[in-house]
């Protein structure tokens, strides 16, 4: 404790000397900072959404089919593995983050994760005529995906003020939304402008994603590492300077928060020294990892991730007709990106987190369970040319509501939330519990969804209705609201969904105290 004094000593003394000026920057180019780091973290959400985006557009050229030479008795089955192995690649790097954000930090981590998933991109960019070998480059360039999905929300939640931490935190969906956006486009754009015969029409698109994985890598080189991480690691110094870096500010407030800091990591080492994987399924820490993975599951069952992947199949359900899908779709791309937007820049630290959660689920369910309805009631005709139904246009109506309801609500708010329910001490693994378990459920949701669609028709809309009513009740019943505490705040009370400020656990004994203040 004594080395560290004089070092916060100094730059407490010369905030005195000039406060006004001190202030102004700390509220101007720290905000400018956290905002640059979210963006170039998020990165990996733009690279998520846009692979997420381009595949199933890639999957129907005549280009890729012709050069992998499969017909069109083996669509569904390339479609759903072509999109599931990259899930499941993601998923099993979820266990192989851990270790890795821990022992190496969050900067290294990510740019590793990027060379990994540049890796895999390149691989299938090469025009290999081997479906083993495409399918491979998949599982790979998964790894390296699945491995940033961990070190983002960690990274983001441990530099970000807490006035912000929700805000920024949420520029992970907003960024995947502009990759779906964007890919989209792609695709649709090399369809029109190149012939089927000529391989450039899906090799474009593929290629393309090495442009954001390379943004990611590269941009880690214009960041500091996260302070919490410097902290835990016993580097005092380097993250006085990461922290000083980020509020651009060396105030007596700063001084005060490296403070906390340290004695909030301090005391969740002391209090239980020598992790062992079983400490997750012990009293507080099993109620927050099994929230962390609840909520990531439940965000892959609200049916969203499914209408990203299969767009214009769901939309095919509701207007019967294939030009006209693939426009919805592109809208639908727009939508998104508006609404996500909408919500990170003017709600997502003016709302509670509990309650968007909440109320973004039942409308959610109440939007599919009547898109079901009215799509059983009045079928989308058969015919190509005909226009679209007014029973049609209404369905289309909801499902738009539909997705700006999920970009309001469970498409931004799991990625800050899950990152800052966990104390310092099992923040690595109880992120990677519930960041694998979006990879899990995106895996089996992916790989179903296509046969769903074909045997269940309406009845989709049906299920992802049932599924969101029940994440509102349960999400009423369990979450807890954390908008507005610092993460110390949050790792020293009992998580349940009534607690408050005053409910402070005694990590030590493992009891409730009363905590009064003054």
């Amino acid at each position: 404790m004594e080395e560290r004094q004089p070092l916060l000593r100094q730059f407490s003394d010369s905030e005195q000397s000039s406060p006004q000026r001190t202030k102004m920057k700390g509220t101007t180019l720290g905000k400018i900072r956290a905002y640059w780091l979210g963006s170039v973290v998020c990165m990996g959400g733009f690279l998520f959404g846009y692979d997420s985006g381009i595949v199933g557009g890639v999957l129907t050229m005549a280009s890729f089919q012709s050069d992998y030479r499969y017909g069109s008795a083996d669509k569904t089955h390339t479609n759903a593995l072509s999109v599931g192995l990259q899930q499941l690649g993601g998923f099993l790097a979820c266990f192989l983050a851990w270790p890795l954000t821990d022992k190496l930090g969050r900067k290294n981590s990510l740019m590793i994760s990027s060379f990994v998933f540049c890796v895999g991109a390149a691989i299938q960019t090469i025009n290999t005529h081997s479906l083993a070998a495409f399918y491979v480059s998949r599982v790979v360039a998964g790894l390296g995906l699945g491995a940033a999905t961990v070190a983002v929300p960690m990274f983001n939640s441990e530099m970000m003020p807490k006035e912000m931490r929700g805000q920024v935190g949420s520029f992970f969906q907003w960024f995947y939304t502009f990759g779906i956006f964007v890919s989209y486009w792609v695709d649709y754009g090399v369809v029109r402008g190149i012939a089927s015969t000529d391989p450039a029409q899906w090799q474009i698109p593929i290629g393309l994603q090495l442009a954001p994985a390379a943004l990611l890598g590269l941009g880690m080189l214009t960041v500091p590492e996260s302070t919490r991480w410097l902290t835990k690691k016993g580097r005092h110094e380097e993250a006085w300077k990461s922290l000083q870096w980020i509020r651009a500010d060396d105030s007596q407030v700063t001084v005060d928060e490296m403070e906390e800091i340290r004695a909030g990591v301090t005391a969740e080492e002391v209090a239980t020294e020598g992790f062992r994987i079983r400490e997750l399924l012990e009293g507080e820490n099993f109620k927050r990892v099994f929230a962390a993975f609840a909520v990531f599951t439940a965000q892959q069952a609200t049916g969203a991730t499914a209408f990203a992947y299969f767009g214009p199949q769901y939309f095919n359900i509701i207007v019967g007709n294939a030009e006209q899908s693939l426009l919805l779709t592109a809208i639908f791309g727009a939508v998104k990106v508006v609404a996500c937007g909408t919500f990170v820049l003017f709600f997502s630290e003016r709302l509670s987190r509990r309650q968007v959660l909440i109320g973004g689920a039942a409308f959610m369910a109440a939007c599919q369970i009547t898109t079901a309805a009215v799509v059983k009631s009045f079928p989308a005709p058969s015919g190509g040319d005909q226009g679209v139904a007014p029973s049609g246009i209404a369905t289309v109506a909801l499902i738009y509501l539909f997705v700006i309801a999920y970009n309001f609500s469970w498409g931004p708010m799991p990625w800050p939330y899950v990152s800052e329910i966990f104390p310092a001490r099992i923040r690595e693994p109880g992120v990677a519990v519930g960041v694998a378990s979006q990879w899990l459920f995106n895996f089996i949701f992916s790989l179903t969804t296509p046969y769903m669609i074909s045997s269940m028709g309406w009845g989709t809309f049906l299920l992802w209705g049932i599924f969101d009513a029940v994440i509102a009740v349960l999400a009423f019943v369990f979450l807890k609201e954390t908008r507005g505490l610092s993460l110390e705040a949050i790792a020293h009370q009992r998580f349940k969904a009534g607690s408050s400020p005053d409910d402070a656990l005694d990590n030590k004994k493992g009891v409730l105290t009363e905590h009064h203040e003054g």
